[in-house]
């Protein structure tokens, strides 16, 4: 692993040209050879992203209550969230999750620009994952060069593989871990351990597995230039105000080398470490541009150059167009403060819907035999088939009672109460049975209680024609 404090001295003492980016810093075949740094928002990143990993691959081995702390069950129909029970028919609430998310990255974008791309979006963690793992075993990107362009030695060659072969192992590892969310992971790795797994299981982990590979391995920058939709809408979201990484190009213009500086150079060396640490390739100095994440690779290597000449730092830097222009550039503006809002009444309805989510899952369907029939004593029976599935953890039994507004009394014939660990989502038979009335048809209603609450589902019961 090569980071940089220091500033090349062959870069920089280059003759003045061209700003056409020279081969060897760009890029061999159509690769970019990224050069790693180091600095304060490279260590931002590192902050961030390292906890997200820790989460992903941690969370899924926490349990609470004896259940998973996070799985998403497609066998049993339920969603569990640290002891929480949530049905499928609380997907909603998964939906108004992501729409939060949503809001929380436009206001975010309005604000500082892509900076959920450059430290926490998952394409970009596992990119410099790969990235690192690449300069381990490859060396760095000036030496990955030279071997592209004049051929490998048998060493070089074993760095190679053993890039390829820790890459598909972290590649694993994320697509084991990410099934985990949907399989009990300890279940899995079970099955995995005995080779004794369903093909589903089987088909995800090796589509993940793939996936993960060519995106942070081979992929990598395409996905943000081509695949990621926020780069195409980013536009619509920054005006004047927002708060992206900048090249303050009236400090810095015109550029010189150093040998080639005078009275009326700018402070850009035209050194291109900006250019060669940049993961999607781009030269900040051109303005802004789809490709860029934020992730301040630029700014920390501009900043080492800038310290090493004694310069002051900030050539690059989190500016809005305002800011370069010396203009007043408030970050609170109506537009953020109308994201805002928005966030925070998303947040609360999310947090109201989770707090009301459905404990007691109820299906009530009459019989399709018959509508009813005519005992011996005059009563009339009704049939009725009945579901109830809990999502309150260790819920024993459910109560279940039959009310009516009028004055005749309903029995109710069947497993009352209802055993819920064998019952649980199963159709139970029941019967209701009352006397007959002049009104043929009549409204009743089922109750089940349980400790938590209770459940009203409405029915009717018939008694003639």
């Amino acid at each position: 692993m090569q980071r940089i404090s220091t500033v090349d001295l062959t870069d920089l003492s280059q003759p003045s040209g061209s700003v056409t980016p020279p081969k060897r810093f760009a890029q061999v075949n159509g690769k970019f050879y990224v050069r790693l740094t180091s600095g304060f928002f490279q260590n931002l990143r590192r902050l961030i992203s390292w906890p997200l990993l820790a989460l992903y691959f941690g969370v899924v081995w926490l349990q609470w209550d004896g259940m998973p702390m996070v799985l998403f069950s497609y066998a049993e129909r339920r969603i569990i969230v640290a002891g929480n029970l949530l049905s499928w028919h609380d997907l909603p609430l998964l939906a108004g999750l992501l729409i939060t998310g949503a809001v929380l990255l436009f206001f975010m974008a309005v604000a500082w620009g892509r900076v959920w791309c450059g430290f926490a979006c998952p394409q970009s963690i596992w990119t410099w994952l790969f990235i690192r793992i690449e300069h381990l075993t490859e060396g760095s990107a000036a030496r990955q060069r030279k071997a592209d362009e004049r051929g490998r030695s048998a060493r070089q060659w074993l760095g190679r593989i053993s890039k390829h072969l820790l890459w598909g192992l972290l590649a694993l590892a994320t697509a084991i871990t990410f099934t985990g969310y949907f399989v009990p992971v300890r279940e899995l790795m079970s099955d995995l351990s005995t080779l004794d797994l369903a093909s589903g299981p089987w088909l995800w982990i090796t589509i993940m597995a793939a996936l993960t590979y060519a995106n942070a391995g081979l992929v990598r920058e395409k996905i943000c230039l081509h695949a990621c939709p926020y780069s195409r809408f980013q536009s619509v979201m920054f005006d004047a105000a927002t708060r992206t990484v900048s090249y303050d190009a009236a400090r810095g213009e015109p550029r010189a080398h150093l040998r080639g500086s005078d009275c009326n150079s700018g402070d850009c060396v035209d050194c291109r470490l900006c250019v060669q640490v940049c993961p999607t390739g781009i030269d900040i100095r051109d303005g802004l541009q789809a490709a860029c994440i934020d992730c301040g690779a630029c700014i920390d290597a501009c900043d080492n150059v800038m310290q090493r000449l004694q310069r002051p730092t900030g050539l690059i830097r989190f500016a809005s167009e305002q800011q370069l222009q010396q203009q007043p550039s408030p970050l609170w503006r109506p537009r953020l403060l109308g994201y805002a809002a928005i966030l925070l009444i998303a947040s609360s309805l999310l947090v109201w819907g989770f707090s009301s989510s459905t404990r007691l899952l109820v299906e009530v369907q009459r019989s399709r035999q018959a509508l009813f029939s005519e005992m011996p004593d005059g009563r009339y029976c009704n049939d009725y088939r009945i579901k109830v599935e809990s999502f309150v953890p260790g819920l024993q039994q459910v109560d279940i009672a039959v009310h009516s507004d009028d004055a005749l009394h309903y029995e109710l014939l069947g497993p009352t109460p209802l055993d819920m660990h064998s019952s649980q989502a199963s159709w139970q038979n029941f019967r209701v049975c009352s006397e007959g009335s002049l009104q043929r048809r009549r409204p009743i209603t089922f109750e089940f209680a349980y400790p938590q609450g209770s459940v009203r589902k409405p029915s009717t019961f018939f008694s003639g024609f």
